[in-house]
């Protein structure tokens, strides 16, 4: 039996990017089509098939422990990007500046699209959902310096708009233009959730 289930909701690639060198900043490099093999995209800052754990990761490996790199491609939507702007209280937001692989449009509430949801493009390329990107401090700087300023103002507003982390499952091409098809686990929500948070 299917573990997965194709839906009707559909995205639209807007906007693709990579990072070469993190070191040298958080910003993307505008790009018309990524090659995805299964450590990611050639050549990006975050490729591999293993990372050094972060702090995201802290409550169960000590911070560089080598683990599996689910943190491959960080995709937001479009519809997100502008509600992060207006609440800054800027007229757009660049994409770049906020180290984004991927923007789409045409999925509804994203950022909470359920942890395991595939992406699915038209040659069979597949992204595994991994979790929703938490907001951090990093755009602060490139959003000033290169962008509309108010980078203070990022980390609040991107709350809930982030986007989310992915890794590749399925090798293939994607171009801006291309739709992506979600699918998702089919299983209930576990009823212990709120109990498990603490909530």
């Amino acid at each position: 039996m299917p573990a997965l289930k194709p839906t009707d909701f559909t995205a639209r690639i807007v906007w693709l990017g990579a990072n070469p060198d993190r070191a040298t900043g958080l910003p993307s490099r505008l790009l018309d089509r990524m090659e995805l093999r299964f450590a990611g995209c050639d050549g990006e800052t975050h490729a591999g098939l293993t990372r050094p754990s972060c702090s995201r990761v802290k409550s169960q490996h000590p911070k560089g422990t080598e683990i599996r790199n689910v943190r491959q491609l960080t995709i937001l939507s479009a519809e997100d990007l502008a509600a992060i702007a207006a609440k800054m209280g800027v007229e757009a937001l660049d994409p770049a500046l906020v180290g984004a692989s991927l923007v789409i449009e045409g999925i509804p509430d994203f950022t909470h699209v359920p942890p395991s949801a595939r992406l699915q493009g038209p040659d069979g390329v597949t992204l595994v959902v991994d979790m929703e990107n938490r907001p951090c401090h990093l755009p602060a700087k490139p959003i000033d310096d290169e962008g509309p300023r108010q980078g203070k103002a990022f980390k609040t507003a991107a709350v809930g708009r982030r986007g989310v982390t992915a890794w590749v499952e399925r090798e293939g091409v994607l171009a801006v233009g291309d739709a992506l098809r979600l699918h998702i686990p089919d299983q209930p929500a576990w009823p212990h959730l709120a109990t498990a948070r603490g909530a």
